[in-house]
């Protein structure tokens, strides 16, 4: 495949200059010698542009020297998340019937539903109540968001 050839740009022609005119042989005139001037009066100084800030060159960062760290304090829980609550009858017939913290019913009630296998097989997230859990979530089926909030009428 041969490529087309593009056309010459055309260069502009080069301007002509016009001829320097010959300086005349002749001398000219001598002129007159002018006055001599006087010495201006002092004009107030211009005003300066104010200096551009200068831009603070980034130095490398030092290394630190390795401090040692303080130990990591542990972690304490919230004392409200532990405060034994009381169950009702349809909510201790699924965990157990002693007095135990809200994080401690979810756990169980977590057990109850993977032994019992009443996670819905297609969405993990629902689970199909029994006829026990029917009584404690007021449904068929609830997702696992919902639980902790249903669980709250059933503990005082």
């Amino acid at each position: 495949m041969a490529t087309a050839k593009k056309p010459a740009a055309k260069k502009a022609a080069p301007a002509k200059k016009a001829p320097a005119k010959k300086v005349a042989a002749k001398k000219a005139p001598a002129k007159k010698a002018a006055p001599a001037k006087k010495p201006a009066a002092k004009k107030a100084p211009a005003k300066k542009a104010a200096p551009a800030k200068k831009v603070a060159a980034k130095k490398p960062a030092a290394k630190k020297a390795a401090k040692p760290k303080a130990p990591a304090k542990k972690r304490v829980p919230n004392a409200a998340f532990m405060k034994p609550l009381t169950l009702s009858n349809a909510l201790a017939a699924v965990v157990g019937a002693a007095a135990m913290p809200r994080t401690e019913i979810v756990s169980k009630l977590w057990v109850y539903i993977k032994k019992n296998k009443l996670q819905d097989a297609v969405n993990k997230r629902m689970i199909n109540a029994d006829a026990k859990l029917r009584e404690v979530f007021g449904k068929a089926q609830v997702s696992m968001f919902e639980m902790a909030g249903l669980i709250g009428k059933h503990v005082k």
